[in-house]
């Protein structure tokens, strides 16, 4: 018999995986089972429910602040550069060209020397910000260049005057904030430093070093040489103020003696004033500059509103270049256009190390922040080129590239925790190989050495993440396994199975050591998380998925080990025990538990086990329901229960609150499957009758459900006297339990979802009443009985033809239909009623 197969929603975990929360003792009774169909089969989704507090567009883009700033500068540079153009004609169509001769002297020097002064500084304007742009190209030069560097000699030289003449006591009184400020900036620049000198191991010049010439290289490098064209340009406009005020304002332009001449001082006035205009904007626009960035510190403001305050300035400065650029080579609003979550998607398809590294950080920050992760992780899922870029990094193994490989990483686990976004993950050729290269299994490897795919790779660098990459590997296999299609594709993905599986192992020394930290839990604690998504997924995926997932030899034996040695990690079990309840849904898995040394006793001791805390309770609650499953139509593991002497516990479990729900499901299934050899066995189970009893006159529900359910199994094992003696004992008449079965269907006239069977439990019961008394049936019929089945008949639906469910779809289908236990049952009415007629 195939039982099919069946799926549990998964409750939300972040991140970084916290303990599962435990279930108080009226949650386990009333929380959802396999016993009962779900109206919903959607996992958990992972991807962050927490609301985000309501924030103003600028709050959540504080670069547009930049951008802005950006078009600000531009309306100012293109205008100082169309005055520059409009002076330069000016000067060579109409003075140069028409009044050359005529000019004065010193006109002509002046205006000789304004347009060679302007065109220094246009030439040097057109080239700075490229040199500039090229400062933040990369990292090896990030501790070192910043806009600071653009301030005046003069200003520069001012801080260390000041610096050194400032009170001793001042100084003193922030030693202490400032050392630990300065051993932080250290550790941070060691670390920059170490990064850039490997970064430095390459064929290719870096741009920051190229000496132009070979004389006086230092002054000619690259890095050297915005600063230079800086200082060039405000040199020139200075010098362009000042000629073309000396000459506004003494006007000495020559006389005007002949017709030839009397335009020539209009045309000079116009000239210095545009040349005047020109060189104002621009200084307008360096005051400006100087304002916002040195004074206002708009860099370092944007920053900390970015969250990017451990990248330092490098990320943002760069964005503004890029802002910057946009609206000087093209129109002034197409800097208005970008925004840093794009500028860091380009940077992360950059072929350069350095552009690549600063994309991911940036990415990094800003899809795990609360303000920016939702729109962060919108645009790169409806991106693919980006996410086929993050796959494609999870497969860089060199050490250089191990920070870009775990920041995509990070990216790609918060990425699948949208379930749309999942599916585009999975749905990405070679995404689950690339998923499988970050798991690193030693289980079976040589020590220093880690399996990776088909091959043994030697890592001997002592400080490579292996456990990080492996913490983020089962992460985002989690978060993919919630879609049932995702799941198929894990199983398929050659060696993927088994190195899951193979993180489930843990030693008997650190499940019982008390000072074992949590992250070496962690990886197991996913390992079983992905198993049981895997295990529990519906239809012929999740058939396929468990009988793969039990031929792995290790994984039965891997959860008995943590069944038997994780008393102290709770949460470790009850995965374990889910994962055993979904794979016992075939068969041949069931009896292979079952047939696995230990685990039947474990899940008893568990489930037995006194003075466990209320936080630990949904543990003994699965261990319930997996005993529950593993009976079902198990007659050798019912031999099994049988055998190890737990009749007699699970018979007194009925009086426990926590345990009698699944004690009663157990015993019916016991008393069901078990073979004839355990008759006698099972007459033990008949001790149980007076407390399922009471609990049917008592109890509602779902507990009622259980109860009539066995009732009607435990009087098979009883003669007509015994069962006379038990109502005795239980000081109920066999009246009052028949009125009460008649209550119950009248109570439920549709079979209820939450206990399905309750109805046809009760008319089980019934029939037994009827065969063992004849009597009853008169009873039943003036109770209205008939009535009531007639009804049932009316109302009946493939609900409660089913044992388990997998959502909506109905598994383990009772052989006998409802409709012919209400035939049976109207039968014996009728054969009573015809025999009191003829009598």
């Amino acid at each position: 018999m195939n039982r099919g197969n069946f799926a549990q929603g998964e409750g939300s975990l972040k991140l970084h995986i916290q303990d599962l929360k435990s279930l108080s003792d009226s949650q386990a009774l009333t929380s959802p089972t396999i016993f009962e169909p779900q109206t919903s089969t959607e996992r958990g989704d992972d991807g962050g429910a927490d609301s985000c507090p309501t924030t103003s567009p600028e709050d959540q883009a504080p670069e547009k602040k930049l951008t802005l700033f950006a078009l600000r500068l531009a309306v100012l540079e293109k205008s100082a550069t169309g005055l520059g153009t409009l002076g330069f004609i000016w000067a060579t169509v109409v003075l140069l060209g028409g009044f050359a001769i005529t000019l004065e002297k010193t006109d002509f020097w002046f205006i000789t020397i304004i347009l060679l002064v302007e065109g220094t500084r246009l030439f040097s304007r057109s080239h700075e910000l490229e040199w500039q742009h090229q400062s933040t190209w990369s990292l090896a030069d990030a501790g070192k260049t910043s806009f600071r560097l653009l301030r005046s000699s003069s200003r520069l030289l001012a801080r260390v005057l000041k610096a050194i003449f400032r009170p001793m006591s001042v100084i003193g009184s922030k030693s202490r904030h400032q050392g630990g400020q300065l051993k932080e900036e250290t550790a941070r620049r060691g670390r920059l430093e170490e990064l850039n000198k490997k970064r430095q191991r390459s064929r290719r010049w870096n741009s920051l070093d190229v000496p132009f010439l070979p004389l006086a290289p230092w002054v000619f490098l690259s890095k050297n040489i915005s600063k230079l064209l800086h200082w060039l340009q405000i040199i020139a406009a200075i010098a362009c103020v000042v000629l073309s005020l000396m000459k506004i304002i003494k006007r000495n332009y020559g006389e005007v003696d002949s017709s030839e001449k009397r335009n020539r001082k209009a045309a000079l006035i116009i000239f210095y004033s545009l040349a005047l205009a020109e060189a104002v904007l621009f200084l307008l626009e360096k005051a400006y500059w100087e304002l916002k960035i040195i004074y206002g510190k708009l860099l370092e403001e944007v920053t900390k509103e970015c969250e990017l305050e451990s990248l330092g300035l490098l990320p943002v400065r760069r964005f503004f270049y890029d802002a910057y650029s946009r609206c000087l080579d093209g129109s002034i609003f197409d800097g208005l256009k970008m925004d840093m979550v794009s500028f860091a998607m380009d940077l992360l398809a950059s072929n350069s190390p350095d552009e690549q590294l600063i994309g991911a950080r940036i990415l990094r920050k800003f899809a795990t922040s609360e303000r920016f992760s939702d729109d962060t992780l919108q645009k790169i899922g409806i991106t693919f080129l980006v996410m086929e870029r993050l796959v494609e990094m999870l497969n860089w193994k060199d050490l250089q590239e191990e920070e870009i490989r775990e920041a995509a990483a990070l990216i790609l686990s918060k990425l699948a925790g949208k379930k749309q976004n999942s599916l585009r993950v999975a749905g990405i050729p070679g995404a689950m190989e690339s998923i499988s290269s970050l798991l690193y299994t030693t289980r079976n490897s040589s020590p220093g050495c880690f399996e990776i795919g088909d091959k043994n790779i030697v890592f001997d660098h002592p400080h490579y993440g292996f456990w990080t990459f492996n913490h983020m590997g089962l992460l985002i296999m989690k978060k993919l396994a919630r879609d049932h299609d995702n799941c198929g594709k894990i199983g398929s993905t050659r060696g993927l199975l088994p190195k899951i599986i193979d993180f489930s192992h843990v030693e008997e020394r650190l499940l019982k050591d008390d000072s074992v930290t949590d992250s070496q839990i962690m990886t197991v604690k996913r390992s079983l998380q992905v198993v049981k998504m895997l295990a529990s997924t519906p239809g012929t995926t999740g058939k396929q998925l468990r009988r793969e997932i039990s031929e792995i030899v290790f994984t039965i034996s891997n959860i008995r080990d943590i069944l038997q040695y994780g008393e102290k990690h709770p949460n470790l079990q009850k995965l374990g025990i889910d994962i055993l309840t979904s794979l016992a849904l075939e068969d041949d898995t069931a009896e292979r538990i079952g047939g696995t040394g230990g685990i039947i006793n474990h899940l008893l001791n568990i489930l037995f086990k006194e003075g466990m805390t209320e936080d630990q309770n949904h543990v003994r609650t699965a261990a319930g329901q997996a005993l529950t499953m593993l009976a079902m139509e198990s007659d050798s593991n019912c031999q099994r229960i049988l055998r190890s002497g737990a009749l007699e516990k699970f018979v007194n479990a009925l009086e426990v609150p926590l345990l009698r729900e699944n004690a009663a499901m157990i015993l019916r299934n016991l008393c069901t499957y078990s073979g004839e050899g355990c008759f006698i066995k099972l007459r033990g189970v008949t001790a149980a009758v007076p407390t399922v009893l009471k609990g049917i006159m008592l109890e509602d529900n779902r507990l009622q459900e259980v109860m009539v359910g066995l009732a009607a199994c435990a009087f098979k094992f009883m003669t007509t006297a015994e069962s006379r003696i038990m109502f005795k004992r239980s000081v109920i008449k066999e009246t009052e339990l028949a009125n009460e079965l008649v209550q119950i269907l009248k109570k439920y006239p549709n079979p209820p979802v939450r206990f399905p069977r309750v109805r046809r439990f009760t008319i089980e019961l019934a029939i037994w009443m009827m065969k063992d008394d004849k009597t009853n049936s008169h009873i039943f019929k003036n109770l209205g009985l008939e009535k009531e089945l007639e009804n049932v008949l009316d109302t009946t639906s493939e609900l409660e033809n089913f044992n388990i469910f997998n959502g909506t779809a109905g598994l383990n289908r009772y052989k006998t239909c409802i409709h012919s236990l209400v035939e049976t049952a109207l039968k014996l009415m009728e054969n009573e009623h015809s025999a009191e007629v003829s009598h």
